[in-house]
This record gives C-alpha cells, structure tokens and sequence, in this order.
C-alpha cells in the first residue's frame, strides 16, 4: 500500500536554539519511499547524519520566533506484518553481533527488574515468538492504552506499577520483558495507517527464529500499514525531536496518515 505521511510542528523560540531532528523515514527491505519533502519556515541551514542505529537525522539552530516544520513523505509500504507462531528462541550466542546491544537494560527498560515476572508471565509456553506473543496479549489486557495519559517519560517499572501509558510506555514494558528472557527487543517509532486517535506511534520488535518481528500491545490484532521512522534500545533514542537551551512552546503539532493506493 502506498501511504502518504504528514507531520506539521510548530515552536515560539525564544533565542537562537540548537534541534536535532529525526523525521525522515528511510528505504529498507519493509519500506520503499518513493517521494518526500522537508521545509523549514524560515528556511535555515541543516545538515543531515545517519546515527549509530542507522537512523536519518537532521541538526540545524532554529532562530528566534515562530520556527515550523513541514515534512511529507509517499512510502510503499506492506498492509500486514509477517507473524510466525512457533519460531524457535535464539541462544544468546547465535545471535548476530549487531543483535546483541538489544539484551541489555536501557534508560526506559530496567530490564533486570522483571525476570520473575516475565517467567510467570510465559510459564507453559514455547521460547521464542510465542513468548512475545503471550507478552504482548499480556499487556493488551492488563495495561490501559490511553493516548491521552497524564503521565509522562514513564520506565517500564513505571508503567507496571500504572497500568496505563500511552503506546511508548506499552512498548517499553514489552521490550523490558523480553529482554529479561533473553529476547533481543528494540523500539520503533513512525506512523499507523488509521490509528485512532491519529498521532506519531511506537510499538517494538523482537528477534526470533533469525528475524526482527513487529509486536504492538496497543492493536486487538496484527496490523500493517506502518511506516518506520526511527529504531533504538528505547524512546530516548527515537525523539522527533531534541532541543537543547532554554525551554521554548511547542505551538502545535499535526500528524496524518492517508491512503494513496494498494500494491496491485
């Protein structure tokens, strides 16, 4: 399906301020982009970078004064996500190098916090993708998706102890329990394709049976249409956006994600 992404912000700047971006999605083997537009009001200097989990990023110092970003991007994408009950565990030391990094706790997902539970949680069921797959039923029924949560910047612990969040806090609580059992788990930041209400999303990926494979606690069933902005241990490292400096106004902000056509 061919998706077309919006994502419009606006800030009230008080002095010359430093932004990393991270808005533009890239070409990979589950997404193809085949056109995109970025603009800055007013227009100033930026400078693009791959980081260290091969996300696109974007630096720039936003002047004083109203400062907008206007980003578009077409994107080919699949409108189901691959599913693979039964998919075996991979051991520890099978798994490729670049896999590894995604074992450990992280700032968002103490990890070493949750093996009991975690062991509780999948007691009975085969290593592997179905363990995620208990774990993520698991957090659909205990944890409350509320996009409109009062709580904010909440770690896994957090929101275990809530029981509600939005979908980056249902998705920490699934990366820091996989991780607890061994399975590698990463967080993913981009849009849904009629996500309601619609908003920027997160959901997580788990490396099983040789694969990354989507898991997201916050949709009753497996759903595509997803478009990938950023990947990284945890939501520190999948910001839109960093600004550093004295603390300015987000005016607003306004996501859309509409349908252009179906793969034939």
């Amino acid at each position: 399906m061919l998706l077309r992404t919006r994502c419009n912000l606006s800030f009230i700047v008080a002095e010359p301020t430093p932004f990393i971006l991270m808005l533009r999605p890239r070409s990979d083997a589950l997404q193809w982009v085949a056109h995109q537009s970025y603009n800055l009001a007013p227009g100033v200097p930026a400078m693009e970078f791959t980081d260290s989990y091969g996300n696109l990023c974007q630096r720039l110092v936003a002047p004083p004064g109203a400062f907008s970003i206007y980003t578009s991007a077409d994107v080919m994408t699949s409108p189901t996500i691959d599913v693979a009950p039964g998919a075996p565990f991979d051991e520890v030391q099978t798994l490729p190098d670049e896999v590894l990094t995604y074992l450990l706790p992280s700032r968002y997902c103490e990890s070493e916090l949750f093996a009991e539970m975690a062991a509780e949680i999948v007691a009975g069921v085969a290593p592997g993708y179905d363990q995620v797959a208990c774990i993520t039923a698991w957090i659909r029924r205990e944890v409350r998706f509320n996009p409109a949560s009062p709580y904010s910047h909440m770690a896994a612990s957090a929101v275990n102890e809530r029981r509600e969040g939005v979908c980056r806090d249902l998705a920490h609580l699934g990366i820091a329990l996989c991780r607890s059992l061994c399975i590698p788990a990463r967080i993913v930041a981009g849009y849904l394709h009629g996500l309601e209400p619609m908003d920027l999303h997160a959901w997580f990926e788990a490396y099983v049976g040789g694969r990354w494979y989507t898991f997201d606690p916050t949709q009753d069933a497996p759903r595509g249409g997803r478009v990938t902005i950023a990947r990284g241990h945890d939501a520190a490292n999948v910001a839109i956006f960093s600004q550093f400096g004295p603390p300015l106004v987000r005016n607003d902000m306004e996501v859309s994600v509409d349908l252009l056509g179906s793969l034939s």
